[in-house]
């Protein structure tokens, strides 16, 4: 029997994972501080209480661990200190799980580890490429124009992106010492149903459908969005196989921000209130990051499932009836 551990279960990514993970026939255990739905068995800890956590890993016993917790206040984490907290406890976390037995990992990081300099700035890019360069014609070519792979340059601008950079160097490291299987999945942009406020697409549709402007960029800027229930899909993919080291979890088509929101202003029937344009973008927005996902498609043998538009219109729907459900209510 496979039995996984599952830190940051009942979170966004979370959820999604713990059904494919199920689909897969793991034994699904999960340690925090809420109890998701469809877990074999939650074992309650505050994963920054060093004595709670490890009491969680020992008392799993699990084969598997899936690392998704961490700070994600959106707006926040960027530059907050308790990404500090979350390095000491994750370290701690991979080293509990390995001598108790486990043998094999996945950690979730973050497209914000890659070196976003390198890549040409909104303000020089061309706002429309409708034939864009493969990696073929050379990886700093490739880069130039936001095409992130693997072994790309890794140099945070942020103290998150930092925290999990090194965090991934460190981890690598010791798994290699310890005799540990561990893969690095590499979230790039998400969005779905039950977003937290401070997202792009769940702040447009429930602006939208409640009737308020949403101020916002141009939207020139091409980026690579995810469905949350792919991304849970592929963190369950990427743990049932043998492939380690970065893995890139995206679609693989960034797609201009402005392309997002006018569909998300036709599925609700209000594009008049969207301002673009009313929010600049500083001079050196990187003009397109977009996932190469070869990795998680060839060696993984993960594709995405979720069509842009159809996960939109289903994002929107989710949305329509959670605000009718809270108008209804007393």
């Amino acid at each position: 029997m496979k039995r996984v551990l599952v830190t940051g279960a009942a979170g966004f990514v979370g959820r999604p994972a713990v059904a494919a993970l199920a689909a897969r026939g793991f034994e699904v255990h999960a340690v925090g501080r809420t109890a998701p739905e469809g877990v074999h068995a939650f074992h309650a800890a505050d994963l920054l209480d060093p004595s709670e956590r490890r009491a969680a890993v020992q008392a799993a016993a699990a084969t598997h661990l899936l690392h998704l917790a961490w700070i994600t206040t959106p707006g926040r984490y960027w530059q907050a200190p308790d990404n500090l907290d979350w390095i000491a406890a994750s370290l701690d976390l991979v080293r509990t799980f390995r001598e108790a037995g486990g043998s094999r990992a996945v950690v979730a990081g973050t497209c914000a580890e890659y070196d976003w300099t390198r890549i040409d700035p909104l303000s020089r890019a061309e706002l429309e490429s409708p034939t864009p360069r493969l990696r073929s014609e050379g990886d700093a070519a490739a880069i130039r124009i936001g095409q992130l792979f693997e072994s790309a340059p890794c140099e945070p601008a942020t103290l998150y992106g930092a925290a999990k950079d090194g965090l991934r160097r460190v981890l690598a490291a010791y798994a290699a010492t310890a005799g540990l299987s561990l893969a690095w999945g590499r979230l790039f942009y998400l969005y779905g149903p039950s977003e937290t406020p401070g997202r792009l697409v769940g702040d447009a549709a429930r602006a939208l459908l409640a009737g308020e402007r949403l101020a916002t960029s141009e939207g020139r800027q091409r980026r690579d969005f995810l469905h949350v229930g792919d991304a849970g899909a592929a963190f369950a993919a990427l743990l049932d196989s043998a492939v380690e080291g970065p893995v890139n979890i995206g679609s693989g088509d960034a797609v201009p921000v402005r392309t997002i929101l006018e569909t998300i202003g036709t599925l609700t029937g209000r594009p008049d209130l969207i301002d673009f344009g009313a929010r600049p973008l500083g001079p050196t927005e990187p003009a397109c990051i977009e996932a190469d996902i070869r990795r998680l498609a060839n060696e993984v043998g993960f594709s995405p499932r979720y069509r842009l538009d159809q996960g939109l219109a289903e994002t929107v729907t989710g949305w329509r009836e959670a605000l009718s459900i809270a108008a209804s209510g007393p």
